[in-house]
């Protein structure tokens, strides 16, 4: 069993879920598509590797942000969509979009 996290700040405690190199940028496409699959991911994020984008992908699922649905086929399909949970988010994740597009318009 897991041992209950602790922190020392409310900001803290938010980036613990999403304070990893690609997770707000996952959060953010999964709100903005509502269903991704994890190639389509992969094109949103072309630097992240397969390995990273899974290991992010497995820790925003394990935190209870996003839904992992995988269908018995082949090839397998999975889909990623947002929790409930992960969906409170989604102030936070567009007011970084809207402060990225103001403050860093041309780097993108």
């Amino acid at each position: 069993m897991e041992e209950e996290k602790k922190f020392n700040c409310p900001v803290e405690a938010t980036l613990s879920l999403i304070g990893g190199k690609y997770k707000a940028i996952i959060l953010y496409h999964i709100m903005d598509d509502k269903v991704l699959r994890f190639n389509q991911i992969q094109k949103y994020i072309p630097r992240a590797t397969a390995k990273m984008l899974t290991q992010q992908l497995r820790e925003l699922e394990k935190d209870g942000l996003i839904h992992r649905k995988v269908y018995p086929v082949v090839p397998p399909k999975t889909e990623y969509t947002m929790t409930d949970l992960g969906n409170t988010l989604h102030e936070v994740v567009y007011a970084m979009c809207d402060w990225g597009r103001e403050h860093m318009a041309g780097t993108f």
